[in-house]
């Protein structure tokens, strides 16, 4: 399924650690919002709350199985996250080798 990727939307979602790990068990498999609750100490509705920013952040995705709500990783959602910082580190590498570069040049140069 396509993604609407905005990356605003996405970093601030990744930004609690509480959604970090919700998408980690949600990537181990799927997950009831009721499942994930269990594991932190904080409320069902706090947990669901957390669930929602992930789903407007396209980093999961919520299905109804009878009367669960099951959750899922969205992959798609993360392999364009990474992308993006792919994309960082790309310029970053590329600034760090021509630096690399000036410094060789410069201790030749040098007498």
């Amino acid at each position: 399924m396509p993604v609407s990727f905005d990356p605003d939307h996405v970093f601030a979602a990744l930004a609690d650690a509480t959604r970090r790990d919700i998408v980690l068990r949600a990537l181990a498999g799927t997950e009831g919002v009721a499942d994930l609750a269990a594991h932190y100490p904080m409320s069902f509705a706090a947990v669901q709350k957390h669930v929602a920013v992930l789903e407007r952040a396209g980093l999961v995705t919520k299905e109804r199985a009878g009367r669960r709500r099951l959750v899922r990783t969205n992959i798609e959602a993360l392999r364009l996250a990474r992308g993006l910082l792919d994309g960082y580190e790309a310029v970053w590498r590329g600034r760090i080798d021509r630096m690399s570069d000036l410094i060789t040049a410069t201790q030749e140069a040098q007498p």
